[in-house]
């Protein structure tokens, strides 16, 4: 694929250049210092994705990334330190950008798999301004119950979606973890899902084993109407994160926020994959912190992964894109 680098920092520009060399599929084609010269390189290079550390803090800056994201069409790999400075694009991938000291094998690895997933990923240029979201999902598997109850203690215990969690789980072992949960979380109320259950904000409902949660309708105020479905299994799964981040995207549109966790397999790429379609937003668990990494590196090959962040990282950042 091809590439350009855009920083302030002559020193980034060469670190990230020297860092990238490693991968075969990676060609650096121009190195600009401002949103100016890069969209004038944009114009003669014909780059697949842009690699750019610019300040967004300044306003200019801010508005060429509009215009090179929504109007050109173009995939942008965003290295900042406030992932509150920038709109939340449909095409836009952020990843927090290290200090000089930290460009290290982890960061390019996980550098490269954001520019993989921006490469094969679908540019959807949205028809309206993205709303506020309505609808939290989370998918896991092996590890998952551990790596769920870190994110979900440090939500608050007021947290203004209803959160919708399925986890790959053995038949009896559902209503054990319902109640692990609930004693360790006390912050925020967590039961398994009930069919026709209307969920609330502030509650986590998780999917019984050997059943599908899916979403059934959306009433008038926004809450979601549950649905405990005993269709064929996918992939062998039942629950699978696939069933529930696909109906949240078909409600929710631009209005969905979902996560994938650690896990064994691929599940919850495709659902991923469909909420960034409909305009959602996704945040995957970086291979740093997942017991197994299989379903979160299946998403960012697909394109689906709109943020990759280590687990510590993950609450906080939700907290941000719902305005807490």
């Amino acid at each position: 694929m091809k590439v350009i680098i855009a920083d302030g920092s002559a020193v980034v520009r060469t670190i990230l250049e020297q860092g990238l060399d490693a991968y075969s599929d990676i060609n650096i084609i121009s190195f600009v210092s401002n949103g100016k010269k890069l969209i004038e390189s944009i114009e003669d290079e014909r780059p697949n994705v842009i690699i750019s550390g610019l300040d967004m803090s300044d306003s200019s800056e801010k508005e060429n990334l509009r215009l090179i994201s929504l109007e050109k069409r173009l995939p942008v790999i965003l290295l900042s330190d406030s992932n509150n400075a920038v709109e939340n694009y449909p095409n836009l991938f952020l990843l927090n950008k290290p200090k000089l000291s930290d460009y290290k094998q982890d960061f390019f690895d996980t550098l490269v798999n954001h520019l993989r997933a921006a490469a094969v990923s679908d540019i959807k240029i949205p028809s309206e301004k993205a709303s506020k979201f309505k609808i939290l999902c989370i998918g896991a598997s092996t590890g998952g119950p551990s790596a769920v109850m870190k994110v979900l203690s440090s939500l608050g215990s007021d947290f203004p979606l209803p959160i919708l969690y399925t986890q790959h789980i053995d038949v009896g072992a559902d209503k054990n973890m319902a109640e692990w949960f609930s004693s360790t979380c006390h912050n925020i109320k967590v039961k398994l899902a009930e069919n026709a259950e209307i969920a609330q904000s502030g509650v986590v409902y998780i999917a019984p084993a050997d059943k599908h949660l899916v979403i059934d309708y959306v009433k008038a105020n926004g809450n979601p109407v549950l649905k405990l479905s005993d269709e064929e299994p996918e992939r062998f799964l039942r629950p699978a994160v696939n069933k529930l981040f696909r109906s949240a995207a078909k409600f929710y549109k631009s209005n969905c926020l979902a996560v994938l966790l650690t896990g064994m397999g691929s599940d919850g790429a495709d659902g991923c994959k469909a909420v960034c379609d409909n305009g959602g937003w996704t945040i995957a668990e970086d291979k740093s912190t997942c017991a197994v990494f299989g379903m979160p590196q299946a998403a960012i090959a697909l394109g689906g992964a709109r943020e990759i962040l280590p687990l510590p990282e993950i609450s906080k950042r939700i907290l941000e894109l719902v305005g807490k």
